[in-house]
């Protein structure tokens, strides 16, 4: 794992999640060091990308969520030659694994619904730097998934409160990512 994202999550571990402009300027001034980039197209990706980084923050793309890309390897191409992201997050494995071989910093974003969502993040998330999970609000599961996974673990996702951050990173997540702009500075 790139070691300025590790250390941006260890002393920072709440990512700010934007998904418009207005919370992008919003997370230029917040505490968080690292920014999941939740919208965009092919048209402006690049603009928020720059945006991010000029306020000297770590930019990652929430590749499955942007406008006019879809979900092959050429996506992570474009995000690579036209921008100056970071990382990608995706749920496509295809997507974290040529992202890796390009030197991004990859988030494997799954969704745990049942048990059996449960064993394909175990079995799925071998190439992923890091792996967000959601529902985010699930202490126990997250303390069952760390103990079965190699890869940091990200909480994301109904976090509304200050208490459900502290559990799901009392529970084992390296970091939690989050839209609501109160927990940004908690």
């Amino acid at each position: 794992m790139n070691r300025e994202f590790k250390d941006a999550i260890e002393n920072s571990p709440i990512i700010a999640a934007i998904k418009n402009d207005a919370e992008l300027h919003q997370c230029l001034t917040c505490d968080s060091r690292v920014i999941f980039i939740l919208y965009g197209d092919i048209c402006n990706i690049a603009d928020i990308v720059d945006t991010v980084k000029s306020a000297g923050k770590i930019a990652l793309v929430h590749l499955d969520l942007i406008g006019g890309l879809n979900a092959k390897e050429i996506a992570v191409d474009f995000i690579k030659k036209y921008t100056r992201a970071d990382g990608i997050i995706s749920t496509r494995p295809n997507l974290i694994h040529h992202a890796k071989e390009l030197g991004l910093i990859t988030v494997q974003r799954f969704f745990l619904l049942d048990s059996i969502s449960f064993e394909n993040v175990v079995r799925q998330s071998s190439h992923a730097d890091v792996i967000d999970i959601l529902p985010g609000a699930m202490p126990d599961v997250i303390r069952r998934l760390s103990q079965r996974v190699t890869q940091p673990l990200i909480a994301s996702g109904l976090l509304t409160d200050k208490r459900d951050v502290c559990g799901a990173l009392a529970a084992g997540a390296v970091a939690v990512s989050t839209t609501s702009e109160e927990l940004w500075e908690a």
